[in-house]
């Protein structure tokens, strides 16, 4: 067995003072031993990983639908880009490793099917119980839904680990006052990285955006005079500046340099704004840092370029005409499940009926809907519409 002082010690010699170590964890609601060779939050990672929560996010989409082609992103694909992401910035920042890769793998994993369009309708259909949140029912699967151990009911996850999700779920009380831990700061801002970059990629190989529309954008071109730059360099079919609007993107390798170069330079911008606020922070523990406020945070060019993306993409890409039937045909059969199951409580699953019994009927058919992928909801769907009696199967 190893000794785990060896561990903590390992984290002594590779975390800065501002990190969260594993030694100065709160620990678990159901206290468990320590593992002999794997410290708190490899434990959770590891769990959120093996989870059927996780797994399930192979078949929800995040943008595009799989009747649009086959290389768009997945929850699931982007959850490892965001745990990429944020486990490169993590290492530079001298941040926990582990406790990043464990909440990254984690931030998505109570999405709906159908991405946002499906918890918009969830959010309406279950107004009367507070609406729905993805990042709250991360919370629920997590610490209710999934079975896996005898002795207690969920994942038994760490308290930092619980608390980074939560913070998600309350991002407007997190934005002011004290800061949450730098971990859950970081993949918070991985996130947004990787989907403004991948939704790019996906939009242009899909033929849904031009890369006319793209180049008048600022973080664009200022991606762009990177790739050109680079191909001078190399001496690789330099492309101009000029030239570069008037480039199939679609069959090119010029899409994914362009991806990567805009990678690049919202974490180079990231790294670098951050390490000079946490210069004055050397010395003072994980604590001291939240009270103190400290944020990691872009500079404010890029921080405007990035909004501007952020903007061009909501309305060019995600309300493209394209999407928008696809969207509304999920969105209705999400409605007319949850209705239906209003109507007739005894076709959910045994295990959502017995949560029904004291929990709100809403929440519960909430819950198992949200729990589906994109096929299974679609399978349960027209297995209702046919059928007049017997409960739908569980995920």
């Amino acid at each position: 067995m190893i000794d785990l002082r060896r561990y903590a010690d390992r984290e002594h010699l590779l975390l800065a003072t501002y990190a969260m170590h594993s030694r100065d964890s709160e620990g678990r609601r159901h206290n468990e031993s320590a593992h002999a060779y794997r410290g708190p939050y490899g434990r959770d990672r590891d769990r959120i990983l093996h989870s059927s929560a996780f797994r399930r996010l192979s078949g929800k989409m995040q943008v595009f639908t799989g009747e649009m082609g086959t290389y768009h992103r997945t929850r699931l694909t982007h959850t490892f880009e965001v745990a990429s992401i944020a486990r490169t910035i993590a290492r530079v920042l001298q941040l926990n490793e582990d406790l990043t890769e464990a909440l990254a793998l984690m931030h998505d994993i109570g999405h709906p099917p159908f991405g946002h369009c499906g918890e918009d309708v969830l959010s309406e259909c279950m107004e009367s119980v507070g609406g729905f949140s993805h990042n709250q029912f991360a919370l629920t699967i997590v610490e209710e839904l999934e079975q896996r151990y005898h002795q207690f009911t969920g994942l038994n996850l760490s308290v930092e680990t619980l608390a980074g999700q939560d913070t998600r779920a309350h991002k407007a009380e997190a934005a002011i006052g004290r800061a949450p831990l730098l971990e859950v700061q970081i993949v918070d801002a991985a996130d947004s990285i990787a989907y403004d970059a991948h939704d790019v990629d996906d939009a242009l190989q899909m033929g849904v955006l031009s890369i006319e529309e793209l180049s008048k954008l600022a973080i664009i071109n200022r991606a762009m005079e990177k790739v050109c730059q680079k191909s001078r360099d190399t001496g690789a079919s330099p492309i101009t500046t000029r030239d570069w609007t008037k480039i199939d993107l679609v069959g090119s390798p010029m899409r994914q340099l362009l991806v990567h170069e805009l990678i690049d330079l919202q974490v180079s911008d990231l790294l670098k704004v951050s390490i000079d606020r946490l210069q004055s922070s050397q010395g003072m523990t994980a604590d001291q840092v939240r009270d103190a406020g400290i944020r990691v945070a872009h500079s404010e060019d890029v921080t405007l370029e990035r909004v501007e993306l952020e903007q061009f993409l909501f309305n060019a890409v995600y309300r493209h005409p394209r999407l928008m039937p696809v969207r509304e045909a999920a969105a209705e059969r999400v409605a007319m499940l949850f209705k239906s199951l209003e109507r007739n409580p005894n076709r959910l699953p045994m295990r959502f009926r017995r949560r029904a019994e004291r929990l709100p009927r809403q929440r519960v058919i909430g819950e198992y809907i949200a729990g589906m992928t994109d096929r299974f909801c679609d399978q349960q769907y027209e297995s209702l519409s046919r059928s007049s009696g017997g409960p739908l199967a569980d995920w």
